[in-house]
């Protein structure tokens, strides 16, 4: 069955065992999973990517059905689904489980998609999309955070705390336990304290790196590479950062491709784009068409697996895709 985000307060987590989270609002989902499922299952998480679940099918099914490898109740959790599961888990809704809660994690799904359907017509198996926040939505979970941990703070710092959090919650959380733990230390927060305290000029190398990139700058990416000196670490905030901004090209090339005049896409855009950000975006709508968009995404999904997989070769990795990205014709194998 289907539920709606805003009935997540009334739904009975502890009566369901099948459940599929799906959108692109990882943050909310990481919410609602902590929340509600993992203070519950402390030291009885098990994490899997589908791709591991079906080249090893049988042995992920006889753990469940015989509990060779569970004592008690634990919590398995699924990552990156896709339709190729819907088999696996169909054969598990014939069985009865009462001691294992499977959570699946995906990204938006559309209404043909199998998994999707599967989930929402099952009566005993929960189905719940994640869409995107908006402005007003974090400003809210702002708002209350900063009232709960008795912190005086004007609206004006809240909004450009969001604007740096770039509309994502995950983010946003993040700088949220920043500043209360500088609140401790100062009772005055300033403008100055926030542009400190937040990502966005840690992470603008970062930034100006996928920028240049999505730009088809090869040689200023190139630069970027090596005037930096990268950790391994890092290369997963510069893949995601660059998925964040191609998501992004991605529904300005759907906006657009209805006859919406570019400057205007750009100016209505939610989240906001920083105002020097906008010549640069306009740019990346020109020069990348949406099918190219569509490709590249899925490409960079493909990449992030491989540096989890490959760490210490993550940085060539990373490089690599950049500088084919920033040099190639927008021509990817899907």
């Amino acid at each position: 069955m289907i539920k709606k985000s805003f009935e997540l307060d009334k739904i009975n987590f502890k009566k369901y065992n099948l459940y599929l989270f799906y959108g692109e609002n990882e943050g909310f989902k990481n919410e609602i999973i902590k929340k509600n499922f993992e203070n519950n299952y402390k030291g009885k998480i098990y994490r899997y990517e589908e791709k591991d679940i079906l080249e090893d099918k049988n042995t992920f099914l006889n753990g469940i059905f015989t509990k060779s490898f569970f004592e008690d109740t634990k919590l398995i959790i699924i990552s990156r689904v896709s339709d190729k599961i819907k088999d696996v888990i169909e054969e598990i809704t014939l069985k009865e489980i009462s001691d294992v809660k499977i959570i699946l994690l995906a990204g938006p799904l559309e209404k043909k998609s199998k998994i999707r359907n599967f989930f929402e017509k099952g009566k005993s198996i929960i189905c719940i999309p994640f869409y995107s926040d908006n402005i007003q939505t974090l400003s809210n979970i702002a708002i209350k955070y900063f009232k709960e941990k008795k912190i005086a703070i004007s609206q004006q710092l809240i909004n450009l705390i969001i604007e740096r959090s770039n509309g994502d919650r995950k983010n946003l959380n993040n700088e949220l336990n920043k500043i209360e733990n500088f609140s401790k230390s100062k009772k005055k927060i300033e403008v100055e304290d926030i542009l400190k305290l937040t990502n966005l000029a840690e992470n603008y190398n970062a930034s100006e790196l996928v920028d240049n990139c999505l730009n088809k700058n090869a040689k200023k990416t190139s630069n970027i590479l090596n005037e930096n000196i990268y950790s391994n670490e890092d290369c997963i905030m510069i893949v995601r950062t660059l998925l964040n901004k191609t998501k992004r090209l991605l529904k300005l090339k759907e906006i657009t491709k209805n006859n919406e005049n570019i400057d205007q896409a750009v100016t209505n855009f939610k989240p906001p784009i920083f105002w020097k950000d906008k010549e640069t975006v306009k740019n990346q709508i020109s020069i990348w068409s949406h099918s190219d968009v569509e490709k590249l995404i899925f490409k960079i999904n493909d990449v992030e697996l491989l540096i989890k997989m490959n760490s210490l070769n993550s940085l060539n990795i990373t490089s690599d895709f950049l500088i084919n990205t920033a040099t190639s014709n927008t021509k990817f194998n899907s």
